[in-house]
């Protein structure tokens, strides 16, 4: 039997930095990923090996970060886990005793069981597995007419990128809009129309019926009806916690089907430690169980299970699930922080919404100098945060992240209208004009008036 201290399974994002955060704080302990792929890929660049990138090799997250700080690795899959015996035992058959474990199992490609015609050849879903990826890329390679099911930033990201690729690349969402999970409605518009002048074909309000095809796909039937000829099919639904194993190890699982945890991402099991797309969440606002899985997320999860493996740290504690995302389509990034306005409207709160139109860069005249545009929706009592969405150049995914600290933070408008900030006309928009001040401004004057 093979001993570690602590034990990891799952060699992604979340495990990687569980495993770093906690040989940092606890360097005499030993510890010990699992995984089942040879090479880990960046799972937000997954999208990207299929054109930018052109091969899953250059989206590969080096070893060297865990081997070189002592941890070790093995490449096999935990079937079992025993609790109390504090014993886990892989698919080759290898018994590992542990003192404390931390689930890092992800979360799995979402396949509807009524969809027909998912099992045809050239029907594919994107995991973040790079063996199955890399079979995807070969095949899609002859496939000239694709049909992309789906339109969340996966669904997105993979249309615009085959598209480069000069493919005839039809998105399809049930939603009246693209992104119309993460954007409010003006803002998803502006996506869908810099995503159709691109030459992605875009079909929203619809969803798909039936994937037909002799052994192979040939068409995809939509509800109303229209048939849609493809070559291939790629399923972006959606993801799911992947808790199998949780399951058989006798962990609480909660509605939303992930691993039940506390603030320190503890299960019931004070040794038994759960992070990631498989780890339960709840929205930093609503308070209400979410089902965002978030590589930013995981990680975080991950430093705090780390930090709180053999002694808690009071202030080392998971408030909340903030939904932080960003894209970009061409040249063009579309940002959003917390909570949208129309899901804060839905939510109950009487909330006072400021936009401002800028630029990213000063003068305007500078090359690449692209229009930022920022809303925020505040809650009309307090002045506090409750989110934002930004449209902007390159800087918006960092202005993104801004606005997503001022919310875990709490900070108000007034509190915006007094931070320091720095810019540079190659870098940053103008101080007399910064977007994010500047609709801070907007909502202060509303609050004011109201």
């Amino acid at each position: 039997m093979k001993e570690t201290d602590v034990l990891i399974i799952g060699g992604s994002a979340a495990g990687i930095v569980a495993a770093l955060t906690g040989k940092s704080n606890y360097p005499e302990k030993e510890f010990l990923v699992i995984r089942k792929e040879e090479k880990v890929l960046v799972p937000c660049g997954i999208p990207y090996i299929f054109g930018s990138l052109g091969s899953s090799d250059k989206n590969v997250i080096p070893d060297a970060a865990l081997t070189n700080n002592g941890i070790k690795i093995e490449v096999d899959e935990v079937v079992s886990v025993d609790q109390d015996k504090k014993v886990c035992t892989t698919a080759k058959g290898i018994e590992i005793s542990f003192e404390k474990v931390i689930f890092a199992t992800g979360s799995t490609p979402t396949v509807p069981g009524w969809l027909k015609g998912t099992n045809l050849e050239n029907v594919f879903t994107i995991s973040k597995d790079k063996t199955q990826l890399d079979d995807v890329f070969q095949k899609i390679k002859d496939c000239q007419k694709i049909v992309i099911v789906g339109a969340g930033f996966i669904g997105v990201e993979m249309s615009d990128e085959l598209n480069k690729l000069g493919k005839e690349v039809t998105l399809i969402e049930i939603l009246p809009h693209i992104l119309g999970l993460t954007f409010d409605e003006e803002i998803a518009v502006q996506a869908e129309e810099v995503l159709k002048a691109r030459g992605v074909k875009i079909k929203t309000g619809v969803g798909v019926k039936e994937i037909t095809g002799d052994k192979k796909v040939s068409e995809v039937l939509l509800g109303n009806g229209e048939k849609i000829e493809a070559d291939a099919v790629i399923l972006a639904i959606g993801y799911r916690p992947n808790t199998e194993l949780a399951q058989k190890s006798e962990l609480k699982i909660n509605e939303k089907g992930f691993i039940e945890v506390d603030g320190y991402m503890r299960t019931d099991n004070p040794d038994v430690f759960a992070i990631g797309d498989c780890a339960e969440k709840w929205d930093f606002i609503t308070r209400k169980p979410s089902a965002v899985m978030l590589a930013s997320t995981a990680c975080v999860e991950a430093r705090i299970a780390g930090m709180n493996l053999y002694k808690l740290r009071s202030v080392k504690t998971f408030e909340g699930t903030i939904a932080i995302f960003s894209t970009a389509i061409g040249d063009t990034a579309f940002g959003a922080a917390g909570l949208i306005e129309s899901v804060a409207r839905k939510e109950g709160f009487d909330v006072i919404v400021g936009t401002f139109d800028g630029i990213d860069k000063h003068p305007g005249t500078l090359a690449n100098t692209h229009k930022q545009k920022v809303k925020l929706i505040v809650a009309r009592d307090s002045g506090v945060i409750l989110g934002g969405e930004v449209i902007g150049g390159t800087s918006t995914g960092e202005l993104t992240n801004i606005i997503g600290l001022a919310i875990q933070n709490k900070m108000t408008v007034c509190s915006v209208l007094t931070t320091q900030i720095g810019t540079h006309p190659l870098l940053t928009a103008p101080p007399t004009a910064y977007p994010f001040i500047k609709c801070a401004e907007v909502v202060a004057k509303k609050i004011k008036l109201a």
